[in-house]
């Protein structure tokens, strides 16, 4: 819900609406803070911060041809309903995919063996907490007797790599080989040396497939993988396109899968049928992220940074003579090195005759894939070890470098590359305690497309830590979601946006698996004894004051998460993160938690509202939204805000829950 003023949103039950921001209204003569939605015809929908949860951010076709929804009109109610009987249809052909491939033997691989404890043990740096979770989650796929198929999303230099060798070295302690994917030679190159680096103890063969080697040692390297010799064979795509028969192929790693194309997409699809798969990504392109959302494929994330990681500063610049000198100088100056992304060869030779007559001090080299493969290895290993201050290159640096030395990067044009594409690009530099600096650099005349400004402006605003996940959903929505898995589910995912299609799918899903429809606590409370505005002090006031959180973006966040949440465990969960992070908590936010506990209570016990008027309270029940009997305008008791809080909270814990709502009938949603 990384949502501003301006943007399109999608509330649960009215539709399309464009964002207003967060304000203050007088409701019942109390202040209140709501977000408030602008509706077709100029009409304003006030949401209370209390069901921020109805609401997401709008994700789909271009915004500019979306029509906002009326609030007295049909049209959502009839999308939503089409839409709901789309993704009954869809849901089915996934869970038939699903079964089928379980219905296929796997291999379950013993995770207990000592060796794979000793090389975890080597690990010379401690996990972060999400690789550590990860990493579970990988050992428990890959023990289960059907064939893992997991998504890694995780930013650059956040721990991928070494996740996937925890993976590689418990396929070959079962004595199954692996086959690790990269998208380009310099990224194959450089997995190979840290796989042998961290594998150097245990006796593994480990090999590689490149254009770095001669056609004689491919040739015996692929021989060798027949026999099953090699346990770990390292590789570009021609690992697909020589089509090498392994003997015992147990584990399939792909990193970066978006860097390859249809073809080879299509010959990875029928190897994920049979063996384990673990696909890598920092930002992963929007067909993967979908899946993966949906619960087609298992996903992982990886958002905890490294220690004393910081996040790279990002520039929008023009391409002028004293902006370039200034950003390589000021690098050379705290002892670093620097990337120039240039993209085109055949001008190549130019660029670098300027940046010698620019910065005559620097040490230029140049890298592309024209170059013959003795001169492309020189020159980065040049580089490497710092024989060199600025290497000009085209987007063979894009995928996996790592050389922490190297903190500023230069983009040439960088309006002509996707978010995808550009995030890479930025994540190699800041891979160290240094600040990165990445210069954007565009045409100081001519005009800049609209998507391409909204990509640029977009890679500035998610610049923080843990960005990718951010960056792929941002990418989504300026590409638009397309064809993902059908015409039909196209037209839906536009009509009432991605974030409502995936919430529906997964609950649908979860319905007909005859699993528990995951939570959503609709169950309203409205007390006319409190008031929510964050100007507000007091022993009324329940709110999360301004003081307390000053950030709007970040209270807004607050607020949905307070919202969404269906467990007591969670709510204690974010009370200690509060904290944490915050500082002690106001009175005025201690109330909003106990109101948030007093609603997941009202829900468990099948209440539709929990509403307070004038000093009596009315309890509603879900099946009828009529009155509960004995609950109707029943006495509240005098006293301060918190007293009639917990007297609320003792009266639901001995209520009898009233009757659940029974299923309803197939296109709609059973909760």
């Amino acid at each position: 819900f990384d949502v501003e003023p301006g943007e399109l949103v999608v509330h649960l039950e009215h539709g399309i609406g464009r964002f207003l921001g967060l304000n203050e209204i007088e409701l019942a003569g109390r202040r209140t803070e709501v977000f408030t939605l602008e509706y077709a015809h100029g009409v304003k929908l006030h949401v209370p911060t209390t069901h921020a949860h109805l609401l997401s951010r709008y994700i789909g076709t271009d915004r500019r041809h979306v029509k906002l929804h009326a609030l007295d009109g049909k049209r959502w109610q009839s999308e939503r309903a089409a839409a709901q009987q789309g993704i009954e249809d869809l849901a089915s052909g996934l869970l038939e995919t699903q079964a089928r491939r379980r219905v296929l033997p796997g291999f379950a691989f013993t995770i207990e063996d000592p060796w794979i404890a000793e090389f975890e043990a080597l690990f010379p740096w401690e996990e972060t907490r999400d690789q550590a979770k990860v990493i579970e989650e990988i050992k428990h796929d890959m023990a289960a007797p059907t064939a893992m198929d997991r998504l890694l999303c995780g930013d650059a230099g956040y721990g991928k790599t070494e996740v996937a060798m925890r993976a590689a070295f418990i396929a070959v302690a079962n004595h199954k080989q692996v086959a690790v994917l990269a998208p380009t030679t310099v990224l194959a190159e450089q997995h190979y040396a840290t796989f042998c680096e961290r594998m150097g103890p245990f006796p593994v063969r480990i090999e590689v497939l490149s254009r770095f080697r001669t056609l004689g040692e491919r040739a015996k390297t692929r021989l060798a993988a027949t026999k099953g010799e090699i346990d770990i064979l390292i590789g570009t795509h021609a690992l697909l396109t020589e089509n090498i028969p392994f003997k015992d192929l147990g584990l399939l790693i792909i990193d970066e899968e978006q860097r390859f194309g249809v073809v080879h997409k299509e010959q990875l699809k029928r190897l994920r049928a049979v063996v384990d798969v673990l696909t890598m990504s920092a930002t992963p392109i929007p067909r993967t992220l979908y899946l993966s959302l949906t619960g087609a494929r298992d996903l992982s994330l990886i958002q905890t940074p490294p220690q004393n990681r910081v996040a790279v500063e990002t520039r929008i610049v023009y391409d002028k003579d004293e902006e370039i000198a200034s950003a390589i100088r000021r690098e050379l100056a705290r002892g670093g090195q620097v990337f120039y992304l240039y993209n085109r060869v055949h001008t190549m030779q130019r660029l670098f005759d300027r940046l010698r007559r620019l910065v005559p001090e620097a040490r230029v080299v140049m890298a592309h894939g024209q170059m013959n493969t003795a001169e492309l290895a020189a020159a980065m290993r040049a580089f490497e070890q710092g024989e060199a201050d600025v290497l000009l290159s085209t987007t063979i640096i894009e995928s996996g470098i790592d050389i922490p030395r190297a903190n500023t990067i230069l983009i040439d044009r960088a309006d002509r590359f996707g978010l995808a594409d550009l995030y890479q690009l930025r994540g190699r530099v800041g891979r160290s305690a240094v600040k990165g600096i990445a210069y954007l650099l565009l045409p100081s005349e001519g005009i800049i497309e609209s998507d391409a400004r909204q990509r640029l402006l977009a890679l500035k605003r998610h610049s923080g830590l843990g960005a990718g996940y951010q960056i792929a959903l941002r990418d989504l929505e300026i590409r638009g979601s397309g064809n993902l898995l059908g015409a039909a589910q196209s037209g839906h995912i536009a009509a009432i946006g991605f974030g409502l299609y995936c919430q529906l799918l997964r609950r649908t899903v979860a319905r007909l698996k005859g699993e528990a429809i995951p939570d959503l606590i609709d169950t309203e409370v409205t007390l006319d004894f409190i008031e929510s505005s964050p100007g507000t002090s007091g022993d009324s006031a329940a709110c999360i004051p301004y003081g307390y959180v000053e950030d709007e973006a970040q209270r807004m966040n607050l607020y949905r998460r307070l919202a969404e949440i269906g467990k007591a465990s969670e709510l204690d969960t974010l009370a200690k993160d509060l904290e944490d992070r915050y500082g002690p908590l106001p009175e005025e936010t201690r109330r909003a938690l106990t109101i948030a506990r007093l609603r997941i209570l009202a829900a468990e016990k099948h209440l539709a509202k929990v509403e307070t008027l004038e000093g009596k309270v009315t309890f509603y029940a879900k099946l009828n939204h009529a009155p509960l009997r004995g609950w109707h305008h029943r006495p509240l008791p005098e006293g301060s805000a918190d007293q009639r809080l917990d007297w609320l909270l003792r009266q639901l814990k001995a209520l009898l829950p009233a009757r659940a709502p029974t299923a309803m009938t197939r296109g709609t949603d059973a909760s």
